[in-house]
């Protein structure tokens, strides 16, 4: 049984009808999340800081508490199925890791599927941390203390760039904060069929969201795809692993969690106990999904520390 926490988080959710179209449900789910936002406290300075190369531009959001000096720095990457979201949808979730983790925030709106499938997405977020890295003065961030944090699909990217940067020798990632992640395209698992018809998130809904960004590749999908087929996981950034118990994609966090801790990396696990998938925007429903967002807060916090 779901949080009574959330009771009228869901309700509101299955008030919406289903859209038409694609356009139809990216509006019907931009207009849900600007319901639930709000604003950031005025100590919190916000710019727009779109990143420009050759070929696109990547809309980026820079949220900077108050401090003196360089500071922590957490690239977030929101979550949606690579279909669903935007700087704005996700405006709460960023300014409250802000606050949180005590850290500059760069929130990414990377490219979205079908329109652009993988590895657009995956494209857009290294190419950001690359630049936060090549240029951290010019963001006011310390270039040791960067850490990667997603939910749901910027979970998978979080966890697939991590591994892209290890694999490239690339920017140094301090941390990861992988937030209910799609690690696998395997819909066959027990917590796929316990939960496939879960508020928030069904099992048909995922199965759209994966063919919608890998198409073809979907049978066989590459490391920076599905992180869970990689074969080497080793020598990796210490890890922040965050599933909920009702959720198509338990089993598959769990999994990779268990994966980090025996190829030998730092990494904690959590389970959100009676939440659905989701629940990082529901932190003003009560105490207890309060207490899940903070929990994200501490880890990348305590990582972050000078």
């Amino acid at each position: 049984m779901i949080h009574p926490e959330l009771e009228a988080f869901v309700a509101r959710l299955k008030a919406i009808p289903p859209g038409a179209t694609l356009d139809e449900d990216r509006l019907a789910w931009r207009a849900y999340c600007l319901e639930h936002n709000r604003p950031p406290p005025a100590e919190i300075s916000v710019r727009d800081q779109p990143l420009r190369l050759s070929d696109r531009v990547i809309p980026l959001r820079v949220y900077a508490p108050p401090a003196p000096g360089p500071q922590a720095c957490v690239i977030y990457l929101h979550g949606g199925g690579w279909v669903l979201g935007d700087l704005d949808t996700q405006d709460t979730i960023a300014w409250g890791l802000a606050e949180g983790a005590e850290a500059v925030v760069i929130s990414v709106e990377y490219r979205l599927s079908p329109e652009h499938p993988y590895p657009a997405a995956f494209d857009d977020g290294y190419a950001v941390l690359e630049d936060v890295y090549a240029n951290a003065h010019d963001y006011g961030i310390d270039l040791a203390r960067i850490a990667l944090c997603g939910d749901s699909a910027g979970g998978n990217l979080s966890a697939a760039i991590s591994l892209a940067a290890r694999d490239r020798g690339g920017p140094a990632v301090a941390a990861q904060a992988l937030v209910y992640p799609v690690m696998d395209t395997d819909t066959s698992r027990h917590s796929y069929f316990q939960n496939a018809h879960t508020v928030m998130l069904t099992r048909a809904e995922m199965e759209h969201y994966l063919d919608a960004y890998l198409g073809a590749r979907r049978e066989y999908p590459d490391d920076y795809a599905m992180p869970l087929r990689a074969k080497d996981l080793s020598n990796l950034p210490r890890a922040f692993v965050h599933t909920a118990e009702h959720d198509p994609l338990h089993d598959e966090g769990r999994l990779y969690y268990d994966r980090l801790r025996a190829a030998g990396n730092e990494a904690s696990y959590r389970c959100a106990k009676r939440m659905p998938h989701s629940f990082l925007r529901a932190r003003f429903e009560g105490p207890a999904v309060r207490a899940e967002f903070d929990a994200v807060c501490d880890f990348l916090r305590r990582r972050l520390s000078p």
